[in-house]
């Protein structure tokens, strides 16, 4: 497996490089968000959000057109509301520095798991419709009405989840387990965000409905 280390800071490159070549993973290190850009597809992105050059919420953006990689943002910014730009900006996973090896491996390990039960199971059901919505789980791709959606992957994996058993109820701990499989301190609250990103996003033609303390049910709207 293929890991882009994105981070200015030298010593924390070294450390992390050497952890991750000891856990027999193939890593490159760049320390800039354009150079970050420029680097081959990677399977993993360890991505500093605090770059010298450019944003590197920009960067997560422009790295999550790629479907076939994942991001785990790694950076000091650990406050909640840090926490939930960067995971609605597409971010598979958050971590805060500092950080044990132990713990990010772990994180590493998770994501990797995520995306090959994704690949997996998306042949199973290529094509979900639900309403005016189309969503394309092997192209990862969705549609309103023929409008096409821009959807972060968790974005697309709750959609995903939600559309696959439209009209009933999904359980909340259900969802974390699916989505986010619990890898870091608040995915329930972070359930919520992203339900509210959904929303704005699907407008009037589909809704998704609480139901309080259970979970949530994806149904069409009529007319």
């Amino acid at each position: 497996m293929r890991i882009l280390v994105v981070e200015d800071d030298d010593r924390v490159a070294r450390g992390l490089v050497t952890a991750l070549r000891h856990a027999g993973y193939d890593v490159r290190r760049v320390a800039t968000g354009a150079a970050a850009l420029r680097a081959a597809p990677a399977d993993v992105v360890l991505l500093d959000l605090g770059l010298p050059d450019v944003d590197g919420l920009d960067v997560l953006r422009r790295l999550r057109r790629s479907e076939s990689t994942a991001v785990i943002a790694v950076t000091a910014r650990g406050e909640e509301r840090e926490r939930v730009t960067g995971l609605r900006s597409g971010a598979d996973d958050y971590v805060v520095k500092p950080f044990g090896t132990a713990e990010l491996l772990a994180r590493i390990e998770a994501v990797l798991r995520r995306t090959r039960a994704a690949r997996a199971t998306a042949p199973d059901h290529p094509v979900l419709r639900v309403g005016e919505l189309e969503l394309d789980t092997g192209a990862r791709t969705a549609a309103v009405s023929g409008q096409p959606l821009s959807l972060t992957r968790k974005e697309f994996d709750l959609l995903a989840l939600l559309a696959a058993r439209a009209g009933s109820v999904v359980l909340r701990d259900h969802i974390v387990d699916q989505v986010w499989h619990a890898t870091w301190e608040a995915p329930s609250r972070t359930l919520d965000t992203h339900v509210a990103a959904l929303r704005g996003k699907l407008g009037g033609r589909l809704r998704i409905e609480t139901v309080r303390g259970v979970g949530y049910r994806l149904v069409a709207v009529d007319g």
